[in-house]
């Protein structure tokens, strides 16, 4: 069941774009930190009366651990919805809110490259290298499953528009909350190659990620579709892997078990980036895909005033998972054609 409690927002940040910071207090539980998209339930204000979710800050998660807004019994119960919206996300849900759909009624096939990310964090290095490699490439971002749902809570994606790194950012079912709504991921894609002009496409979660350290249950098998989807509609598929020299855990040291897993299921031959100082080996079985060497800039990166830090680790700690996410992006600039 839902953790619903009941709270007074005692203090509220001004609203950003996708959502605006509060502190909450409830009962029993004290002031604590809350997020509230201000999409599906409007801004904020200190004193409104909020019924908050607090089962991940009480289960004190790493990632997602704050309160979130349910609903504002203050302000939040006049909305009208998006006006001509009949297609719902979030649908059979208490959160379940019609958008306006991005699929039109052909069916197009991709021209050009897409690559596929494990985790948010590396959406920002990948954009970076491919801007390098591509100066005033077109390069936009699908957000997937497997992570943060809401697409205003990703603070990168704003600064890579704003720096000019990504052209468009859509959201697939289930995600919401990005610049264009898509019912799937081949629905974005194909809209964002044949209708925004993409030269290129990144797919990928947002913030955070679903993990129960098994072989499956994992927020980065949605890159096992992502990369299918992609393969299917005609396009070259670039796996941007997930390396770690900096994580304790074992089973994310090197090439980490989530992109081991989907590398090896796939069912036709990708490119996956491989950064010339951190090779590995790739998983046996499965098709012959190819291994695409490249130097990578870690001290450019680390200079841009980007994120460089992962999981509390800073570049300097774990220089192998940007050097992963810095060789998929210059992979894919280099898999992308030159455009007329």
């Amino acid at each position: 069941m839902l953790v619903l409690r009941r709270g007074i927002v005692t203090q509220a940040d001004a609203p950003g774009a996708g959502e605006q910071r509060l502190v909450v207090d409830v009962p029993g539980r004290g002031p604590r930190a809350a997020i509230a998209d201000i999409a599906l339930v409007g801004a904020a204000d200190t004193g409104d009366d909020v019924v908050v979710n607090t089962q991940a800050a009480d289960l004190e998660l790493g990632s997602g651990g704050f309160d979130i807004v349910h609903v504002n019994l203050t302000r939040g119960l006049d909305a009208q919805g998006v006006p001509g919206a009949h297609v719902m996300k979030l649908n059979y849900s208490s959160l379940q809110h019609a958008v306006l759909p991005v699929e039109g009624p052909v069916l197009a096939r991709l021209d050009g490259a897409a690559a596929v990310i494990f985790l948010h964090g590396q959406l920002a290095p990948l954009a970076w290298a491919f801007g390098q490699v591509r100066p005033g490439g077109r390069l936009g971002y699908v957000q997937t499953a497997g992570g943060a749902l809401p697409g205003g809570h990703s603070r990168v994606v704003r600064e890579l528009r704003d720096r000019g790194l990504l052209s468009g950012f859509l959201t697939a079912a289930p995600a919401y909350g990005g610049e264009g709504e898509a019912i799937s991921t081949a629905g974005a894609l194909v809209h964002g190659f044949a209708d925004l002009g993409w030269d290129a496409a990144v797919c990928g979660p947002g913030p955070g990620i679903l993990g129960s350290s098994s072989a499956l249950g994992h927020g980065g098998m949605a890159a096992l579709d992502s990369a299918h989807t992609a393969l299917a509609l005609g396009g070259e598929v670039v796996i941007a892997p997930r390396l770690s020299s900096g994580d304790p855990r074992e089973r994310h040291q090197g090439l980490s078990h989530h992109a081991a897993t989907v590398i090896e299921l796939l069912l036709a031959p990708v490119t996956v980036a491989m950064p010339e100082d951190f090779a590995f080996e790739l998983p046996e079985g499965g098709p012959a895909h190819h291994a695409f060497a490249v130097a990578v800039d870690l001290a450019g990166y680390g200079q841009s005033g980007l994120p460089t830090t992962t999981m509390g680790r800073s570049i300097d700690e774990d220089q192998a998972f940007f050097a992963g996410a810095l060789a998929g992006g210059t992979a894919l600039a280099v898999r992308t054609p030159e455009r007329p």
